[in-house]
């Protein structure tokens, strides 16, 4: 089960990347065919804005607790890919010729799943159980990106920084968690990525890919719990292609 799970994993990055890379090309070319210069004045702005839109893939990174050698109920715990989407803001503000420091605060809505398999059936038969974990997340990235220069309508930028997230979905609190594997509000973590920006006449549309891994454990650990009790450490994985629409 782990193999296959592994194989889906690495299908759906190859799957996203090659559609950004085609994405990307179709673009370039025209973006460096086009003769006419478009917004020449941009780079003397000293800060602009715009919005974003963007779609993710979303998993945990889990740790086994050692309790899971200690018992015979669950075999497996693994962590399951899902999809969700974003929406946010984006000011920008120039720092010199090359880099520019962006605050991008977006509202996220993930479902991130736990696959158990478990040694004996449960009342409804079944010995193969997934939970869900529904997030909003609201989040609140600070990043730094190092640009090329200009090409015709076309611009590469390599971006890095750091993230605060806030889940308003947690159910940490929860009172009657005997099925949970409840998750904590606050995480933070860091991000990495690459985006293009191609200029039109009344605005720049900005395709980016990014990696975003959390740093803090996330769980909130219940060792009376059974499907709890076997997760020691939850943190939180993304891939985010994201379209930014700029002033």
């Amino acid at each position: 089960m782990n193999s296959v799970h592994q194989v889906n994993i690495k299908s759906l990055y190859r799957k996203t990347i090659t559609l950004f890379i085609l994405c990307f090309i179709f673009l370039s070319f025209n973006a460096r065919s086009q003769k006419v210069l478009y917004q020449e004045d941009h780079d003397n702005k000293p800060y602009y804005f715009g919005i974003t839109l963007a779609a993710n893939m979303a998993r945990f990174h889990t740790e086994l607790h050692e309790q899971f050698l200690h018992q015979d109920s669950i075999l497996v715990a693994e962590p399951l890919n899902s999809g969700g989407f974003s929406l946010g803001l984006l000011a920008t503000a120039r720092l010199s010729h090359r880099f520019e420091g962006r605050f991008n605060p977006q509202l996220s809505f993930l479902d991130r799943s736990i696959a158990y398999k478990l040694t004996y059936p449960e009342h409804d038969g079944e010995t193969s159980i997934n939970k869900k974990i529904e997030s909003v997340i609201v989040t609140f990235p600070l990043q730094l990106k190092f640009q090329s220069d200009r090409i015709g309508n076309f611009r590469v930028y390599l971006l890095g920084g750091g993230k605060m997230d806030f889940d308003l979905a947690s159910n940490a609190r929860a009172r009657k968690a005997e099925e949970l594997v409840k998750i904590q509000k606050l995480d933070y973590g860091v991000e990495g990525g690459i985006g293009f920006n191609f200029y039109f006449p009344s605005f720049i549309f900005s395709p980016e890919i990014k990696f975003s891994n959390g740093l803090r454990n996330i769980h909130s650990r219940d060792e009376n719990l059974k499907f709890s009790s076997v997760i020691d450490r939850i943190q939180s994985r993304q891939i985010v292609f994201s379209i930014h629409l700029e002033g």
